[in-house]
Protein backbone atom coordinates (compact mmCIF):
# COMPACT_ATOMS: atom_id res chain seq x y z
CA UNK A 1 0.00 0.00 0.00
CA UNK A 2 1.30 3.88 -0.01
CA UNK A 3 2.01 4.71 2.87
CA UNK A 4 1.53 8.31 4.79
CA UNK A 5 3.90 10.56 2.37
CA UNK A 6 7.66 10.77 3.99
CA UNK A 7 9.64 13.79 3.56
CA UNK A 8 13.44 13.18 3.58
CA UNK A 9 13.93 17.21 3.65
CA UNK A 10 15.76 18.04 6.62
CA UNK A 11 16.38 14.86 8.18
CA UNK A 12 19.52 13.25 9.02
CA UNK A 13 19.77 9.82 6.39
CA UNK A 14 22.31 7.12 7.02
CA UNK A 15 23.11 4.93 3.41
CA UNK A 16 25.19 1.95 4.53
CA UNK A 17 27.52 1.12 1.94
CA UNK A 18 27.47 3.86 0.35
CA UNK A 19 30.72 2.67 -0.97
CA UNK A 20 29.09 0.63 -3.47
CA UNK A 21 27.20 0.23 -6.75
CA UNK A 22 23.88 0.86 -5.36
CA UNK A 23 25.07 2.57 -2.08
CA UNK A 24 26.79 5.04 -3.84
CA UNK A 25 23.73 5.43 -6.81
CA UNK A 26 21.63 6.47 -3.79
CA UNK A 27 24.02 9.01 -2.29
CA UNK A 28 23.94 10.74 -6.04
CA UNK A 29 20.37 10.73 -5.66
CA UNK A 30 19.41 11.92 -2.15
CA UNK A 31 21.73 15.04 -3.20
CA UNK A 32 18.27 16.20 -4.56
CA UNK A 33 16.24 15.74 -1.18
CA UNK A 34 17.53 18.22 0.90
CA UNK A 35 18.72 16.17 3.62
CA UNK A 36 21.93 15.65 5.15
CA UNK A 37 23.76 12.02 4.54
CA UNK A 38 25.14 9.99 6.53
CA UNK A 39 27.95 7.69 5.72
CA UNK A 40 30.50 5.19 7.52
CA UNK A 41 33.20 3.49 5.84
CA UNK A 42 34.73 0.46 6.85
CA UNK A 43 37.64 1.76 8.08
CA UNK A 44 35.52 4.05 10.76
CA UNK A 45 33.06 1.26 11.35
CA UNK A 46 32.83 -2.35 10.88
CA UNK A 47 29.59 -3.15 10.50
CA UNK A 48 29.73 -6.72 11.63
CA UNK A 49 30.14 -5.65 15.06
CA UNK A 50 27.15 -5.09 17.11
CA UNK A 51 28.51 -2.82 19.89
CA UNK A 52 30.31 -0.55 17.47
CA UNK A 53 27.13 -0.36 15.37
CA UNK A 54 25.30 0.19 18.52
CA UNK A 55 27.18 2.63 19.68
CA UNK A 56 27.49 4.43 15.93
CA UNK A 57 23.79 4.87 15.77
CA UNK A 58 23.63 5.97 19.47
CA UNK A 59 25.99 9.03 18.56
CA UNK A 60 24.50 10.06 15.10
CA UNK A 61 21.21 9.05 15.67
CA UNK A 62 20.29 8.68 11.80
CA UNK A 63 16.41 10.00 10.85
CA UNK A 64 16.40 7.04 7.85
CA UNK A 65 18.18 4.36 6.81
CA UNK A 66 18.89 2.61 3.51
CA UNK A 67 20.79 -0.85 4.12
CA UNK A 68 22.34 -1.06 0.96
CA UNK A 69 25.30 -2.60 2.72
CA UNK A 70 26.34 -6.45 1.71
CA UNK A 71 29.04 -8.28 0.98
CA UNK A 72 28.24 -9.52 -2.70
CA UNK A 73 29.99 -11.78 -5.46
CA UNK A 74 29.68 -13.79 -8.39
CA UNK A 75 28.83 -17.82 -8.69
CA UNK A 76 32.83 -18.33 -8.23
CA UNK A 77 33.21 -16.42 -4.75
CA UNK A 78 29.66 -17.52 -3.58
CA UNK A 79 30.94 -21.25 -4.02
CA UNK A 80 33.95 -20.62 -2.73
CA UNK A 81 33.08 -18.67 0.54
CA UNK A 82 29.40 -19.69 1.75
CA UNK A 83 29.98 -18.92 5.49
CA UNK A 84 31.55 -15.52 4.88
CA UNK A 85 28.25 -14.92 2.58
CA UNK A 86 26.04 -15.93 4.61
CA UNK A 87 27.49 -15.08 8.52
CA UNK A 88 28.91 -11.04 7.19
CA UNK A 89 25.10 -10.51 5.21
CA UNK A 90 23.47 -11.63 8.57
CA UNK A 91 25.59 -9.76 10.79
CA UNK A 92 25.62 -6.20 8.80
CA UNK A 93 21.54 -6.51 8.48
CA UNK A 94 21.07 -7.95 11.99
CA UNK A 95 22.89 -5.16 13.38
CA UNK A 96 21.98 -2.31 11.75
CA UNK A 97 18.37 -2.96 11.82
CA UNK A 98 18.14 -3.58 15.47
CA UNK A 99 20.41 -0.79 15.99
CA UNK A 100 17.91 1.91 14.13
CA UNK A 101 15.30 0.03 16.18
CA UNK A 102 16.79 0.16 19.50
CA UNK A 103 17.38 4.44 18.24
CA UNK A 104 14.07 4.93 17.45
CA UNK A 105 15.04 5.23 13.57
CA UNK A 106 11.76 6.67 11.47
CA UNK A 107 12.11 4.62 8.86
CA UNK A 108 14.54 1.98 7.00
CA UNK A 109 14.78 0.43 3.56
CA UNK A 110 16.48 -3.20 3.49
CA UNK A 111 17.89 -3.83 -0.46
CA UNK A 112 17.92 -7.49 -1.23
CA UNK A 113 18.20 -9.03 -4.38
CA UNK A 114 16.72 -11.31 -7.04
CA UNK A 115 17.72 -14.63 -6.29
CA UNK A 116 15.91 -14.69 -2.98
CA UNK A 117 12.98 -16.58 -5.49
CA UNK A 118 13.27 -20.09 -6.50
CA UNK A 119 15.35 -21.45 -8.92
CA UNK A 120 12.34 -22.51 -10.61
CA UNK A 121 9.59 -19.57 -10.35
CA UNK A 122 6.85 -18.86 -12.57
CA UNK A 123 7.84 -16.34 -14.79
CA UNK A 124 7.91 -12.88 -14.84
CA UNK A 125 8.51 -13.42 -10.96
CA UNK A 126 6.38 -12.04 -8.41
CA UNK A 127 6.69 -11.00 -4.46
CA UNK A 128 4.67 -13.87 -3.88
CA UNK A 129 6.80 -16.80 -5.08
CA UNK A 130 8.99 -16.11 -2.17
CA UNK A 131 9.44 -19.62 -0.19
CA UNK A 132 7.66 -21.15 -2.49
CA UNK A 133 10.53 -23.57 -3.47
CA UNK A 134 14.24 -24.67 -3.52
CA UNK A 135 16.95 -21.51 -4.75
CA UNK A 136 19.58 -21.90 -6.71
CA UNK A 137 21.92 -23.65 -5.24
CA UNK A 138 24.89 -21.29 -6.25
CA UNK A 139 24.07 -18.93 -4.40
CA UNK A 140 21.62 -19.82 -2.07
CA UNK A 141 24.06 -18.74 0.75
CA UNK A 142 23.89 -14.87 -0.02
CA UNK A 143 20.01 -15.64 -0.81
CA UNK A 144 19.28 -16.57 2.17
CA UNK A 145 20.84 -13.94 3.94
CA UNK A 146 18.59 -11.72 1.81
CA UNK A 147 15.51 -13.64 3.18
CA UNK A 148 16.54 -13.46 6.69
CA UNK A 149 16.79 -9.63 6.02
CA UNK A 150 13.35 -9.59 4.61
CA UNK A 151 11.92 -11.19 7.59
CA UNK A 152 13.58 -9.46 10.08
CA UNK A 153 12.29 -6.00 8.73
CA UNK A 154 9.28 -7.48 8.62
CA UNK A 155 9.30 -9.20 12.47
CA UNK A 156 10.56 -5.65 13.78
CA UNK A 157 7.27 -4.09 11.88
CA UNK A 158 5.27 -6.51 13.52
CA UNK A 159 6.55 -7.00 16.82
CA UNK A 160 7.64 -2.68 17.23
CA UNK A 161 5.28 -1.28 14.97
CA UNK A 162 8.79 -0.07 12.86
CA UNK A 163 8.46 1.30 9.42
CA UNK A 164 10.92 -0.90 7.87
CA UNK A 165 10.39 -2.02 4.04
CA UNK A 166 12.34 -3.98 1.73
CA UNK A 167 12.82 -3.99 -2.19
CA UNK A 168 14.27 -6.75 -4.08
CA UNK A 169 16.38 -5.24 -7.06
CA UNK A 170 16.96 -7.18 -10.37
CA UNK A 171 20.05 -7.14 -12.25
CA UNK A 172 22.39 -3.92 -11.70
CA UNK A 173 24.75 -2.49 -14.08
CA UNK A 174 26.30 1.32 -14.01
CA UNK A 175 29.06 3.60 -12.45
CA UNK A 176 30.97 1.79 -9.59
CA UNK A 177 30.33 -1.97 -10.81
CA UNK A 178 32.65 -4.35 -10.60
CA UNK A 179 34.75 -5.51 -13.76
CA UNK A 180 36.61 -8.61 -12.16
CA UNK A 181 36.09 -11.16 -15.31
CA UNK A 182 36.37 -14.22 -12.46
CA UNK A 183 33.84 -12.58 -9.86
CA UNK A 184 31.75 -9.64 -12.18
CA UNK A 185 28.21 -9.93 -13.23
CA UNK A 186 27.09 -10.73 -17.01
CA UNK A 187 26.77 -6.96 -18.15
CA UNK A 188 30.44 -5.36 -16.74
CA UNK A 189 31.72 -8.59 -17.87
CA UNK A 190 30.37 -8.25 -21.49
CA UNK A 191 31.60 -4.34 -21.41
CA UNK A 192 34.76 -5.48 -20.55
CA UNK A 193 35.43 -8.73 -23.03
CA UNK A 194 33.84 -6.06 -25.67
CA UNK A 195 36.71 -3.63 -24.82
CA UNK A 196 39.16 -5.48 -25.47
CA UNK A 197 38.20 -7.37 -28.61
CA UNK A 198 37.63 -3.43 -30.22
CA UNK A 199 41.29 -2.82 -29.29
CA UNK A 200 42.52 -6.34 -29.89
CA UNK A 201 40.52 -7.26 -33.17
CA UNK A 202 39.75 -10.67 -31.73
CA UNK A 203 35.97 -12.23 -31.59
CA UNK A 204 33.77 -11.57 -28.49
CA UNK A 205 32.92 -14.55 -26.57
CA UNK A 206 29.23 -15.67 -24.89
CA UNK A 207 29.07 -18.36 -22.95
CA UNK A 208 27.11 -20.89 -23.86
CA UNK A 209 24.08 -20.09 -26.27
CA UNK A 210 23.40 -16.57 -25.50
CA UNK A 211 19.35 -17.83 -25.63
CA UNK A 212 18.69 -17.31 -22.06
CA UNK A 213 16.81 -13.70 -21.44
CA UNK A 214 17.53 -11.93 -18.62
CA UNK A 215 16.67 -8.08 -17.09
CA UNK A 216 18.82 -5.36 -16.45
CA UNK A 217 18.07 -2.15 -14.63
CA UNK A 218 20.72 0.85 -14.64
CA UNK A 219 21.59 1.88 -10.81
CA UNK A 220 20.83 5.47 -11.01
CA UNK A 221 16.90 4.16 -11.73
CA UNK A 222 17.93 1.80 -9.23
CA UNK A 223 18.42 4.43 -6.59
CA UNK A 224 15.28 6.65 -7.66
CA UNK A 225 13.25 3.72 -7.21
CA UNK A 226 14.65 3.34 -3.27
CA UNK A 227 13.81 7.21 -3.08
CA UNK A 228 10.26 6.58 -3.79
CA UNK A 229 9.37 3.90 -1.81
CA UNK A 230 10.80 5.41 1.25
CA UNK A 231 9.06 8.57 0.84
CA UNK A 232 5.85 6.70 -0.05
CA UNK A 233 5.99 3.06 0.31
CA UNK A 234 4.85 1.59 4.07
CA UNK A 235 4.13 -2.02 4.44
CA UNK A 236 4.73 -5.23 4.97
CA UNK A 237 5.48 -7.33 1.76
CA UNK A 238 8.72 -6.49 0.13
CA UNK A 239 8.59 -5.03 -3.36
CA UNK A 240 10.10 -6.00 -6.90
CA UNK A 241 12.55 -3.23 -8.34
CA UNK A 242 13.11 -3.89 -11.82
CA UNK A 243 12.77 -2.76 -15.40
CA UNK A 244 10.07 -4.97 -16.33
CA UNK A 245 11.40 -5.97 -20.00
CA UNK A 246 14.41 -8.76 -20.63
CA UNK A 247 16.42 -9.39 -23.58
CA UNK A 248 18.77 -12.49 -24.20
CA UNK A 249 22.34 -12.84 -23.38
CA UNK A 250 23.14 -12.67 -27.34
CA UNK A 251 20.56 -9.34 -27.77
CA UNK A 252 22.70 -8.22 -24.59
CA UNK A 253 26.16 -8.40 -26.30
CA UNK A 254 24.88 -6.95 -29.97
CA UNK A 255 23.44 -3.95 -27.91
CA UNK A 256 26.96 -3.19 -26.09
CA UNK A 257 29.21 -3.98 -29.03
CA UNK A 258 26.83 -1.22 -30.91
CA UNK A 259 26.96 0.92 -28.04
CA UNK A 260 30.84 0.62 -27.91
CA UNK A 261 30.75 0.54 -31.88
CA UNK A 262 32.52 -2.35 -32.47
CA UNK A 263 31.18 -4.88 -34.91
CA UNK A 264 33.33 -7.67 -34.96
CA UNK A 265 32.56 -11.59 -34.39
CA UNK A 266 30.43 -13.09 -31.72
CA UNK A 267 31.23 -16.92 -30.73
CA UNK A 268 30.06 -19.37 -28.20
CA UNK A 269 31.70 -21.10 -25.65
CA UNK A 270 29.21 -24.23 -25.28
CA UNK A 271 31.59 -25.87 -22.85
CA UNK A 272 29.95 -23.00 -19.92
CA UNK A 273 25.90 -23.36 -19.16
CA UNK A 274 23.17 -21.14 -20.22
CA UNK A 275 21.99 -21.52 -16.78
CA UNK A 276 18.03 -20.62 -16.37
CA UNK A 277 16.12 -20.29 -19.32
CA UNK A 278 14.63 -16.87 -18.03
CA UNK A 279 14.41 -14.34 -15.09
CA UNK A 280 12.31 -11.70 -14.94
CA UNK A 281 10.84 -9.97 -12.19
CA UNK A 282 6.88 -8.70 -11.63
CA UNK A 283 7.02 -5.15 -10.87
CA UNK A 284 3.43 -4.43 -10.83
CA UNK A 285 3.46 -3.70 -7.35
CA UNK A 286 5.95 -1.28 -8.03
CA UNK A 287 4.57 0.63 -11.17
CA UNK A 288 1.04 0.76 -8.65
CA UNK A 289 2.75 2.89 -6.77
CA UNK A 290 3.60 5.02 -9.26
CA UNK A 291 7.48 4.19 -10.39
CA UNK A 292 8.54 2.88 -13.63
CA UNK A 293 12.33 2.64 -15.02
CA UNK A 294 13.31 5.89 -17.32
CA UNK A 295 16.64 4.74 -18.73
CA UNK A 296 16.54 2.11 -21.94
CA UNK A 297 19.08 -0.43 -22.19
CA UNK A 298 21.43 1.26 -24.70
CA UNK A 299 21.49 4.68 -22.61
CA UNK A 300 22.07 2.46 -19.62
CA UNK A 301 25.08 0.86 -21.24
CA UNK A 302 26.37 4.17 -22.57
CA UNK A 303 26.56 5.65 -19.04
CA UNK A 304 28.40 2.32 -17.51
CA UNK A 305 30.95 2.22 -20.34
CA UNK A 306 31.48 6.32 -19.56
CA UNK A 307 31.94 5.43 -15.82
CA UNK A 308 34.73 2.43 -16.74
CA UNK A 309 36.73 4.62 -19.22
CA UNK A 310 36.64 7.15 -16.37
CA UNK A 311 37.98 4.36 -13.73
CA UNK A 312 34.74 4.60 -12.27
CA UNK A 313 34.25 0.82 -11.43
CA UNK A 314 35.78 -1.74 -8.48
CA UNK A 315 37.72 -5.40 -9.46
CA UNK A 316 36.96 -7.55 -6.42
CA UNK A 317 39.58 -9.72 -5.47
CA UNK A 318 38.52 -13.26 -4.60
CA UNK A 319 39.46 -13.62 -0.93
CA UNK A 320 37.58 -14.80 2.69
Amino acid sequence: MIGQPYDLTGKRVFVAGHRGMVGGAIVRRLADEGCEVLTAGRDTLDLKDQAAVRGWFEAERPQAVFLAAAKVGGILANDSFPADFLYDNLMIEANIIEAAHRTDCEKLLFLGSSCIYPKFAPQPIAEESLLTGPLEPTNEWYAIAKIAGIKLAQAYRKQHGRDFISAMPTNLYGPGDNYDLNSSHVVPAIIRKVDAAKRSGEPVMVWGTGTPRREFLYVDDMADACVHLMKTYSDFEHVNVGSGEDVTILELTRTIMDVLGYDGEIVHDLTKPDGTPRKLMDVSRLAALGWRARTPLAEGIAGAYEAFKAGQYREAVLTA
